[in-house]
């Protein structure tokens, strides 16, 4: 799981990586301001979608690994005990969330995602 801060506009996003190459970045995942709607989401069992995106690199400033800080649990430590789902496996199956697979960007063109 990764935490990545864009530019340009100025956006976090939380999720798994599906490719990075030197045209940019395809992840799963959520926009990280939407990060506790989407543990409600997840605990109370409604259907969702985690968006399937494509990030040019001249947009990204950085890519972080979700990992704790001292005493402050990571993003996925905070929703594994929030939920008691592994974010890694929920968010890496298709359709996990029992909602259609729509994405609400779609994949760079030449990124073979399947």
């Amino acid at each position: 799981m990764v935490a990545v801060t864009l530019g340009n506009p100025r956006d976090k996003f939380w999720g798994m990586i599906l490719a990075l190459a030197g045209e940019g970045l395809s992840m799963t995942g959520i926009e990280l301001a939407s990060f506790e709607d989407f543990v409600v989401m997840v605990k109370d069992g409604e259907p969702f979608s985690p968006a399937v995106v494509f990030f040019p690199m001249h947009r990204i400033e950085r890519i972080e690994l979700d990992l704790p800080d001292g005493s402050l649990p990571s993003l996925s430590q905070r929703f594994s005990t929030k939920t008691g789902l592994d974010p890694a496996v929920l968010l890496g199956r298709p359709g996990a969330g029992g909602a259609d697979q729509t994405s609400r960007s779609a994949p760079h063109p030449t990124e073979d995602l399947a």
